[in-house]
């Protein structure tokens, strides 16, 4: 049995990851100064895109995936670990699955 370590462990790690990165914050926003292309925002402005929703919006995906890829990362050797478990012993749990 050969799964990346990533697949294996999502399914108990995606409820906490959820919650890290619920959307609708209630955190406060403030002003500041993003440099962006000009055709770009041109682009955007006639297409009546918010550019600030727009930016935020890319950056908080950005933000999620990093955090996922450290998340990773740092988890990598317990994720290791329990696939080599796994492909020991099978799931202790396998039993119970219905498909």
């Amino acid at each position: 049995m050969k799964n990346s370590g990533a697949s294996v462990v999502h399914g108990s790690c995606a409820l906490y990851m959820r919650i890290m990165n619920a959307p609708g914050s209630t955190s406060r926003k403030r002003g500041t100064n993003v440099s962006l292309r000009e055709d770009l925002i041109a682009e955007a402005r006639q297409l009546g895109i918010n550019l600030s929703s727009a930016c935020e919006d890319g950056l908080a995906k950005a933000v999620k995936a990093e955090k996922e890829r450290r998340w990773v990362e740092e988890n990598a050797e317990a994720i290791r670990s329990y696939n080599e478990w796994i492909a020991k012993n099978g799931n202790p749990l396998a039993k119970y699955r219905m498909f």
